[in-house]
This record gives structure tokens, C-alpha cells and sequence, in this order.
């Protein structure tokens, strides 16, 4: 059989499941909005893609990023669990060695990364006013009656300008349904929106960070050509859109679980298909043990504790072997 490598990104909006080969090629993609069971979510992808590949391909490497990286990491017995911003950087320079900039949002986080040489030197992420911005487009297309693979489109065939209070997605809102009560068209709205939306992000975000292209936009909001065109408007430059602009962090965990493999020889910890069979807990417990009264957070398989986290002092951490062994290997 030949080797494959996963990569999974477990965003609060969105859960994104890769599959690569030796070669970092794609072999399977999954682009799945997270309905609040990414547990259940996980599994099912995991079933389809072994469905998919049958028994051509072995699993040889697992990395797990995004919000709800650490319990899917441990269920799963992943080799590598990142942060986001090196993930979604990985997958960039990849695909795009000549990027200088990286302008990333999603459904409710945003990120800019700086990138000199191949090597982040610099990045920030969204404010409490920057937040959300994904979902906040979704509510407004389904508000306004468009859909939202339409919204971009819209927004390009706008004849006139309209300005939009873009400090917060409150006042944005109200200042949109005020402008429409003026007159203004869904397109010129839209397009007010996108720009909005833009200045937010470069006030919020870059915040006064020196720039430079190579510019490269993705995460889901990326779809929308509105915004890619509010981008270029705004720091008079194309900005690139990758062909796997959504699922951009999991192909980079993906990448990055392979090198992890290849550069340490190592066999995975990935527990097989057969999680997906398994039927998982989560619980909490506070800790008397000391003053710092820890929230122990306890994980489950078929009633057996696989994994404890959230303990300052390690006390629980470590009182479980694979807890040891996870840890070991996501500091690498």
C-alpha cells in the first residue's frame, strides 16, 4: 500500500479534513460546516475517506490543528497538534514560495502573517472587533436574501459607492439597513459591506504592521470576490487566491505530520479507522489537589479514560500513558 498523511482543522465554523500523499499531492478533501458535534463530524469524514481509499493507502501520519485541536488530537492519536497560524503558513509558502503576506479569515478568527524567506517573522490575529467575520457575512446574506456563494459576485456589479460603518458588526448592520432605506441597491450595499469589512481588518489587524506583496488571501471568506476586490482596492495590489484557499489549514498540518514522520523515522499514533466505531465522552472534575483548583477536562473511549488535560502541575496529564506520549511529540 502506498503512504498518506492527514491533516485535520477544526475551526468553529468549518471542520476540513486533507488527505496527502508521499509527494504532498492531494488525495482527498473535505470541507464540512462544524454543527457543534466535531467529534461526530471527524468520524464521519474519517469513514468516507476510508471508504475512498480502501486499501491502497496507509495512514502513516496524523497532525491536528485549529480551535478544537486538542481533543480530536487525542482521540484520534495525532503525531502533531499545531496552532493555526503555523499551519495555515505552511500550506502558503508551499504553494506559494514568494509570499510576503497572508491575510487569513475565517468564520470567526482573522490573521495576518508575515512571512521574509520562507520563515514567519510576524503575525497577529482579530481583536474582539474583528471577529467573526464569516459568520457575520452569512447572516447578512441570508438577511438580505442572496446566497452566499452569490454575495462577491453582487457586490462586483455595484454602480455607485456607498460607505458602511465597518468599526463593528453592530453598527455595520445598522448603518446597512439605513442605507437601504435611503435607496441604495443589495450590489451597492454589499460592495459597502466588503469594504467595510476591509478597513476593519487592516485597522484591527495589520494595525499599522509594515506590508508587502507577495499578498496571498485565504480561509472561507476567500470565496467571496467582493472582498478580494475590497482588499485590492484598499493597498492598491493583487492579492492571490490559492486554489485550496478554504481548507488551507488542514493541508498544512497535513504537510507538517509528514515531515514530523520523515524527519524522526517514527511510526504514527494514529489509532486506526476503528475510532471511528468508538463511542467517546467528555467530563470535567476540579482538582483539590493544591490552591490552583484546576479544571481537569477527562476523555473517554468506550468508557475507558484515554486522556486527561488542563492540569497545571501534570498530576492527571501524566498519570495516562498516551497523555505522555501526545505531549512528547506535539512539543517536537
Amino acid at each position: 500500500m502506498k503512504d498518506m498523511y492527514l491533516g485535520i482543522d477544526i475551526g468553529s465554523v468549518s471542520i476540513n479534513v486533507i488527505a496527502i500523499d508521499s509527494k504532498n499531492e492531494i488525495l482527498f478533501k473535505s470541507y464540512c460546516r462544524n454543527s457543534g458535534e466535531p467529534v461526530e463530524i471527524v468520524k464521519e469524514v474519517l469513514t468516507d475517506l476510508q471508504e475512498k481509499v480502501k486499501n491502497r493507502y496507509n495512514v502513516k501520519g496524523v497532525g491536528v490543528t485549529g480551535s478544537g485541536r486538542q481533543l480530536i488530537g487525542y482521540i484520534l492519536g495525532a503525531d502533531v497538534v499545531k496552532n493555526e497560524i503555523t499551519a495555515h503558513a505552511t500550506a502558503t509558502i508551499y504553494y506559494h514560495p514568494d509570499v510576503s503576506t497572508i491575510f487569513e479569515i475565517g468564520g470567526q478568527d482573522s490573521k495576518l502573517i508575515i512571512v521574509k524567506d520562507r520563515i514567519v517573522t510576524d503575525f497577529a490575529m482579530n481583536t474582539v472587533c474583528a471577529a467573526g467575520t464569516g459568520s457575520f457575512l452569512d447572516h447578512q446574506a441570508q438577511r438580505l436574501g442572496v446566497k452566499i456563494e452569490e454575495f462577491g459576485e453582487l457586490a462586483l456589479t455595484a454602480e455607485r459607492d456607498v460607505r458602511i460603518a465597518g468599526r463593528c458588526t453592530v453598527f455595520a448592520e445598522s448603518d446597512m439597513i439605513s442605507k437601504q432605506q435611503y435607496g441604495f441597491t443589495k450590489a451597492e450595499i454589499i460592495k459597502g459591506l466588503s469594504e467595510a469589512l476591509v478597513r476593519n481588518y487592516i485597522n484591527n489587524i495589520v494595525r499599522g504592521k509594515k506590508i508587502k506583496p507577495v499578498y496571498v488571501f485565504q480561509g472561507g471568506v476567500a470565496a467571496n470576490v467582493g472582498i478580494k476586490a475590497a482588499f485590492e482596492k484598499e493597498i492598491g495590489s493583487e492579492v492571490i487566491i490559492p486554489e485550496h484557499f478554504n481548507v488551507m489549514g488542514a493541508i498544512g498540518i497535513a504537510i507538517i505530520a509528514r515531515n514530523y514522520i520523515l524527519k524522526n523515522e517514527t511510526d504514527t499514533n494514529f489509532k486506526g479507522f476503528a475510532v471511528t466505531r468508538d463511542s467517546f465522552n467528555t467530563s470535567t472534575f476540579t482538582c483539590s489537589g493544591c490552591p490552583n483548583m484546576c479544571e481537569v477536562i477527562k476523555i473517554q473511549a468506550n468508557g475507558t479514560t484515554i486522556a486527561m488535560t488542563g492540569d497545571r502541575c501534570g498530576k492527571w496529564s501524566n498519570s495516562l500513558k498516551s497523555s505522555e506520549d501526545l505531549l512528547d511529540t506535539t512539543t517536537a
